[in-house]
C-alpha cells in the first residue's frame, strides 16, 4: 500500500455558463482551497494544471497560466492533459512529488469554459488521430457512443429507458442541495421522458451538458500537515492511473472498432472494472468498506455500468441497487451526492478533482444537506479519452 497524502483544502468556482476565461474560474477555485487549506499561496511548493485543449493548443500552459494568475512566487510547476482523467492524473502528479520529498504542499487546478453544444475534435487533417475519425467517419458525436452503450444494457440486461431516467431523478434531488450544480432543480421521470431523443435510446435529460467551472485541492505531506495544525486530515490512499489491456472487446470512445478475440482470450475483467480493481488493491479496501462513490455519470446509462464496475453490485444488477434505493443519499451506497456531471456538466480538466473536492467535504462532516453520515472511505472514478483510466480513493 502506497504512502498516504493528505488533502489540506478544497475549492471550487460555482460551474454554469459565465462567459469568462477559464483562468479566472480556476484562480477562485485555488484561492478558495488555498483558504480551506489555512495556506498562502508563497506557502506552496508545487502547482500543477489539468489541461483542457482549445483548437489544438493544450491548455495555454494551463500549470504556469495559473501560477501567473496568483503570482510568481517561483514554485515547481506542471502541466497534465488526459482528457477527462486529467484531474486525476495531476492528483497522482501531486502525489508522486509529495512522496519523492520534491514539495511537501502542492496545489492542483483544473479548470474551463467550455463550448456550447458537443465536444468537437480540433481543426486540421488528422487521419491517423481516432478522435478526428470517429467524428469524419462516423459523425459519431461522443453522445452517439453514450446511446451505443445504453443499448448494450439493455439488450445484455434487459434495463429500460424509466431505469435511466430514475438516475436522473436521483441525482437531480442532490444537486438540489449543492451549491456549486450548475442545475440545482429536482426532475421528474415524467420530464426525463418528455424530453428530446438525442441518441436513442438516451434523452436529452439523459446526458450531461457542457459547461464552465474550476476545482482546486491543496495536498500535503503529513508531516506538513500536521505542523500546520491538521492533526487528522482526509488522506488519499490510492490513486488508480491505468490503461486497458489487449484485446479490448467493448466498443469505447473514441474508437470504432473492437480488437479481435479469434487468437487472443480478452482479458478476465473490463477496461472499467480494471480501473477500480488497481485503486482497491493499493488501498488495502474492498467495494464493502465504501460509504460513497462519485462516477463518471456522461449518461444515466453509464452510471448504472459503474455500479457494477466498481463492485457495488454484480454484473447485471445495477438496476435493481438503483431501485432498492441504496445509490440514494441515506442508501447503502450512496453514489454521486454531489449531484454528478448530471447536474454539473463537464468543465473537463475540473471533473475529476471536482469529484475528489466532493470526498474531501463528506469525509470531513462539510457536505450539509448532502452530508453522507459516518462516511469513512470514499473512491471517485471516471476515464479519460484515449484510455486514461482514472480513480482515487480517499479516506478519513
Amino acid at each position: 500500500m502506497t504512502e498516504e497524502v493528505a488533502v489540506l483544502g478544497a475549492g471550487m468556482h460555482p460551474w454554469g455558463k459565465w462567459g469568462r476565461s477559464f483562468v479566472e474560474y480556476g484562480v477562485a477555485a485555488a484561492q478558495a482551497a488555498l483558504a480551506d487549506a489555512g495556506l498562502d499561496w508563497r506557502d506552496i511548493g508545487s502547482i500543477i494544471g489539468a489541461d483542457t485543449v482549445r483548437g489544438g493548443y493544450p491548455g495555454y500552459v494551463a500549470g504556469a497560466t495559473f501560477a501567473k494568475a496568483l503570482g510568481w512566487q517561483g514554485a515547481r510547476v506542471t502541466s497534465v492533459y488526459a482528457a477527462c482523467a486529467s484531474g486525476a492524473q495531476a492528483v497522482d502528479t501531486a502525489r508522486a512529488q509529495i512522496l519523492s520529498g520534491l514539495a511537501d504542499a502542492v496545489l492542483v487546478v483544473g479548470a474551463d469554459a467550455a463550448p456550447k453544444g458537443f465536444f468537437r475534435p480540433a481543426g486540421g487533417d488528422r487521419p491517423d488521430d481516432p478522435d478526428w475519425l470517429r467524428f469524419r467517419i462516423l459523425g459519431a458525436t461522443n453522445p452517439v457512443y453514450f446511446g451505443l452503450y445504453a443499448r448494450r444494457r439493455m439488450a445484455l440486461h434487459g434495463d429500460t429507458t424509466d431505469d435511466f431516467a430514475q438516475v436522473k431523478v436521483k441525482n437531480a434531488a442532490m444537486g438540489a442541495l449543492n451549491p456549486k450544480a450548475r442545475y440545482r432543480s429536482p426532475v421528474t421521470a415524467e420530464e426525463v421522458s418528455a424530453s428530446a431523443v438525442v441518441a436513442d435510446p438516451l434523452r436529452l435529460l439523459d446526458i450531461c451538458a457542457t459547461s464552465d467551472g474550476g476545482a482546486a485541492l491543496v495536498l500535503s505531506s503529513m508531516e506538513f500537515a500536521r505542523r500546520h495544525g491538521h492533526a487528522e486530515p482526509v488522506r488519499i490512499r490510492a490513486v488508480s492511473t491505468v490503461t486497458p489491456r489487449y484485446p479490448n472487446t467493448v466498443l469505447d470512445l473514441p474508437d470504432i472498432a473492437t480488437d479481435s478475440a479469434v487468437a487472443v482470450d480478452p482479458p478476465g475483467e473490463t477496461f472499467r472494472r480494471s480501473i477500480a480493481r488497481a485503486a482497491y488493491e493499493e488501498a488495502g479496501v474492498g467495494p464493502e468498506d465504501l460509504s460513497l462513490a462519485e462516477v463518471y455519470d456522461l449518461s444515466t446509462a453509464l452510471e448504472l455500468q459503474w455500479y457494477e464496475d466498481l463492485g457495488l453490485c454484480g454484473e447485471g444488477e445495477g438496476v435493481k441497487l438503483l431501485r432498492d434505493g441504496a445509490t440514494a443519499l441515506g442508501g447503502r451506497i450512496p453514489v454521486n451526492v454531489s449531484g454528478g456531471l448530471a447536474s454539473f456538466g463537464e468543465a473537463v480538466p475540473a471533473q475529476a478533482i471536482a469529484q475528489v473536492c466532493e470526498l474531501a467535504w463528506q469525509l470531513r462532516g462539510d457536505a450539509g444537506d448532502r452530508q453522507v453520515a459516518g462516511a469513512r472511505v470514499g473512491i471517485s472514478a471516471n476515464q479519460g479519452l484515449f484510455g486514461h483510466g482514472s480513480a482515487v480513493i480517499a479516506v478519513r
